[in-house]
């Protein structure tokens, strides 16, 4: 037929990655250590270890953890590292900083288990909609491990993307 009409993207080579399918599934919390400080500020060992020990940990049981300090309390090394050795026992991960960072490290971990021997020598488009929240530094991060082995690199849809590298 001479007017059939040809979908040459899903016939090409082209291979769309969706950072999405990477997203961990799980609660995601952020703990501001500063509930346990004097006014928000002031950390008392004595206090601070009292209210760390006594604290029902059990409540983020399989969570992910931000950890961090809203105030511009300075705290020692070590009361971060004591917090994160009580959640250390029953949650999945704890870094420091915000939901944004924690969600950052989720995906560098992701990403680092690819295969990335599937993409090379072919191009690749990475998606770009998305109904989850998937930090830019993600995308970066991304892109920072597939320019090495793939053909080709564009953001976007197949339908319209944004070329981003050719070998």
């Amino acid at each position: 037929m001479k007017d059939e009409i040809v979908n040459r993207v899903a016939q090409s080579a082209l291979i769309t990655f969706d950072l999405e399918d990477l997203y961990v599934q799980g609660n995601r919390v952020e703990i501001d250590m500063s509930q346990w400080l004097e006014q928000g500020f002031i950390l008392r060992e004595k206090e601070f270890r009292s209210a760390i020990t006594s604290f029902d940990w059990s409540i983020y049981q399989d969570h992910f953890i931000a950890l961090n300090c809203s105030t511009n309390a300075i705290l020692p090394a070590w009361a971060s590292l004591l917090v994160t050795a009580q959640l250390n026992k029953v949650s999945q991960t704890i870094v420091w900083g915000t939901l944004s960072d924690l969600e950052y490290h989720l995906f560098v971990q992701a990403i680092n288990k690819l295969d990335l021997s599937d993409f090379e020598g072919k191009p690749v488009i990475v998606k770009g909609c998305s109904e989850k929240q998937i930090p830019e530094s993600a995308y970066i991060y991304l892109i920072q491990k597939l320019q090495p082995v793939v053909k080709s690199l564009f953001y976007g849809e197949a339908c319209s993307s944004v070329p981003l590298y050719k070998k």
